[in-house]
């Protein structure tokens, strides 16, 4: 009980800041006070607008917003989502782009489950599309998952990834962003124990904690220093009464946003001083840069709390990705068994999450995969968003991606391709 009234408690912050906001962008914007014009009702005002958007955001999913696409025919094509195979934590959907010709190219993008929603790889998955067959896993926020459908940890995520690559087959190109890089690589060195020839054909593996003791970051040093059991003491929460998975041990989303705003706090209020100005002198607009980010970023969802606990404990605490010594149901998973699956690792030279020499580790624990099939890119000045989304994952990283799929695809010319979206069930 006591989880779920510190759970609810936060809710009713969030509530009554969005409640704030609302109430003084009205009363400032009462046509009254035009009589006696004063800067600090437009600064009231803007604060309210800001306010209001800012913590009603923390609760809504946001949309894709994936309409239509250019096609080499020179005509927008209608792209829509389908649900392939329907899980209780994750959704697997396909982009399907309707009236264009079958794309070569195949993509499975393991979107990260780390207190953003899937929609957070927004600009990657839109930068892919013309080019290729995209399918996209869209985890599901912990908070509206009954109790009774059980638990969900890192084992039962990586038992998701091995379904969802065996169900698009083995042509199919993989690439991981961030937090399930070590998974994604597990989940290929299970198919290569149990099934070969199942292995994906690429596996590309961008900004990920394959090996966190490679290389130091706040992140790393936060899991050294707290124990499990004090994590577990401060963190985790019992669902609330306002949701259908009210009771379920979570990692609240409120609670993650809020130390990932802690980590660069100074940026944060500088971006919101600033906007709340632009918004007061007439500047601002519905998509100008600071809410295409801020809707984005302050869409949280909360983790189950076995999730975001093994997490620490397994992938940071006890390396067992980075030692090669993880199980799944206490059968050992090897990674040196991955022996056709091209592996390409992408890091970013100022990730102050996911450090360089973190996910390059993957090439090094692949000793069962010939070196011409291993690759890594470095890209000077990009942090951590920037390897996925921006400048730099379009203009440099997204065509190494395209070509290294085209080199995989030249080199097994005699691998079935699956031309048509799987349906569920």
């Amino acid at each position: 009980m006591k989880g779920m009234m510190s759970y609810d408690l936060m809710e009713t912050i969030r509530n009554t800041n969005e409640w704030m906001g609302a109430s003084a962008r009205a009363m400032a914007s009462y046509p009254a006070w035009g009589l006696t014009p004063h800067p600090m009702f437009k600064l009231l005002s803007a604060w309210g607008r800001v306010t209001e958007r800012s913590f009603a955001r923390m609760v809504i999913k946001p949309d894709w917003g994936i309409r239509t696409v250019p096609s080499e025919d020179g005509r927008d094509h209608v792209v829509d989502e389908e649900a392939v195979l329907d899980r209780p934590f994750c959704t697997l959907i396909h982009f399907k782009v309707h009236g264009r010709a079958p794309m070569k190219r195949r993509v499975l993008l393991v979107a990260p489950m780390s207190g953003h929603y899937a929609t957070l790889t927004r600009a990657t998955v839109a930068s892919l599309i013309p080019d290729c067959d995209v399918y996209v896993t869209d985890w599901k926020n912990a908070r509206d998952i009954p109790v009774s459908e059980g638990k969900f940890d890192i084992e039962d995520y990586t038992l998701y990834l091995v379904d969802f690559m065996r169900a698009l087959g083995p042509d199919i190109n993989v690439v991981a962003i961030c937090q399930p890089a070590p998974l994604a690589l597990a989940a290929t060195a299970m198919l290569a124990q149990q099934d070969p020839a199942a292995q994906p054909r690429t596996l590309v593996l961008i900004g990920g904690p394959v090996d966190p003791d490679a290389a130091d970051t706040e992140v790393t040093d936060f899991g050294r220093r707290v124990t499990m059991g004090q994590l577990e003491q401060l963190v985790i929460q019992r669902v609330g009464f306002k949701y259908r998975g009210a009771g379920r041990l979570v990692y609240p989303g409120l609670m993650q946003i809020a130390s990932f705003i802690s980590m660069n706090l100074d940026t944060h209020a500088g971006a919101f001083q600033d906007k709340i100005v632009a918004e007061a002198k007439g500047d601002g607009s519905e998509r100008d840069r600071h809410n295409v980010f801020y809707d984005e970023y302050l869409a949280v969802m909360d983790m189950t709390a076995e999730f975001y606990l093994s997490t620490v404990e397994r992938i940071f605490k006890n390396v067992e990705i980075g030692r090669n010594s993880f199980t799944v149901a206490g059968k050992p998973v090897d990674l040196g068994r991955i022996s056709t699956t091209a592996v390409f690792t992408v890091e970013g030279e100022n990730d102050d999450i996911s450090a360089p020499g973190q996910c390059v580790a993957a090439l090094r624990l692949c000793t069962g995969l010939p070196e011409a099939k291993k690759a890594s890119h470095l890209e000077p000045g990009a942090g951590h968003y920037g390897i996925f989304a921006g400048s730099s994952w379009r203009n440099h990283i997204r065509p190494k991606l395209i070509q290294f799929f085209d080199d995989q695809d030249d080199a097994n010319p005699g691998t079935r391709r699956r031309r048509t979206p799987i349906r569920a069930a």
